[in-house]
């Protein structure tokens, strides 16, 4: 029988339907299939048409990529992107002299490059140590200079993007080992170190971020001796790590807490040592069962870096409003705003992807306490 004939003699429902009968039977399947769904399925198309096509028609197809001002913007109507390319190098590099921006340049890149590393699979251990510890030290060579012909640049000249991803990774980076040592100090048998871990985190807890900064730059130069100075950027950047692993070290003890007392009878029946127990036993499992919460306090960091502007140091945000300062470009808030808030989305949302991905790979490996 031929092709033809065997097509023929299959009943009409057998007959592979075509595209546009698929696509609707799958609308009527799973958006259409009740009163509600139906609901909020016209809901979604309508918010779509009213809310994302002007959007997109603001921001691409009515934009204004190059002018003089914001009112060479006005008569398209759209967006007035031309702000970004006369205030953009300022926003992302800040006041690090001009003929050097390259070298913060590079240090975006080495970052990114790092961040992209760590998220390899299996890169860990003392490799991922290496890395990190390698590429700060390039960072910090960039930044400051004075060597191999570049001039020494001083950290009150860091700004922009690249004094934000300092300040956050430097701060997250400190206060790491900080929560966990405050963590365990917490849950330690001696009531010296229990108090001392105590009183804390309790303290730092109960102040916010902004009273941190505001000491740290105006109170501990004070208490230093004369003729001892530290740099504002530092002082902020060790209020950032006091602050964060205060909240980290709550984190932590909350993965502490949820694991089973068999383990610990399991480590101690090898004969384990309290250090190498709590480092190749508990504190592996209790890590993986905090990474929601490391990560949740890991993002708020990122975006707190922004508070940093009270004390007089210039981060993105500064630098964007500083931009906005100039009478040629005071109606173009809207867009250093949506730039800036892309920026820090960007940066959220690898961290959020990465977590994610963190767990269902630990998840794999049977790391973490066994539920029931």
């Amino acid at each position: 029988m031929t092709d033809l004939a065997q097509a023929r003699a299959r009943p009409l429902e057998e007959v592979p339907p075509g595209a546009l009968l698929r696509a609707w039977r799958w609308a009527r399947a799973h958006l259409f299939n009740g009163v509600l769904n139906t609901i909020f399925t016209l809901l979604i198309v309508y918010v779509f048409f009213r809310v994302v096509v002007p959007i997109v028609q603001w921001a691409l197809l009515d934009a204004t990529w190059s002018a003089d001002s914001d009112r060479a913007c006005e008569a398209a109507g759209g967006a007035c992107w031309a702000f970004l390319k006369s205030w953009g190098r300022f926003i992302i590099f800040g006041r690090f002299p001009y003929a050097e921006q390259w070298r913060p340049a590079l240090v975006l890149v080495l970052f990114v490059a790092m961040l992209a590393l760590s998220a390899r699979p299996g890169m860990r251990g003392r490799t991922l140590l290496a890395i990190w510890a390698g590429g700060l030290v390039a960072v910090g060579a960039l930044m400051w200079g004075g060597f191999l012909g570049m001039p020494y640049v001083e950290t009150e000249l860091w700004n922009g993007l690249p004094l934000t991803l300092i300040l956050a990774l430097g701060g997250v980076g400190f206060a790491f080992p900080v929560g966990i040592v405050a963590a365990l100090g917490r849950r330690s048998k001696l009531p010296a170190i229990r108090w001392l871990s105590v009183a804390y985190i309790e303290l730092i807890r109960g102040v916010p971020l902004i009273t941190l900064l505001f000491m740290a730059s105006l109170m501990v130069p004070l208490f230093l001796p004369t003729g001892v100075g530290i740099a504002k950027l530092w002082r902020a950047e060790i209020g950032f790590a006091l602050f964060f692993g205060a909240y980290l070290a709550e984190a932590v003890r909350g993965g502490l807490q949820a694991i089973p007392r068999g383990q610990y009878e399991a480590a101690d029946a090898l004969g384990l040592g309290y250090w190498r127990k709590t480092y190749l036993v508990i504190l592996p499992q209790a890590l993986t069962v905090s990474i929601p919460s490391i990560v949740n306090l890991f993002i708020g960091a990122f975006k707190d870096t922004t508070l940093i502007t009270i004390v007089g140091i210039f981060d993105v945000l500064q630098d964007a409003n500083t931009g906005l300062n100039d009478p040629a470009w005071r109606h173009a808030y809207v867009e250093a705003y949506a730039t800036i808030g892309m920026i820090f989305f960007a940066f959220c949302y690898f961290m959020s992807r990465y977590s994610l991905y963190l767990e269902r790979r630990l998840r794999r490996a049977g790391t973490g306490p066994r539920r029931k």
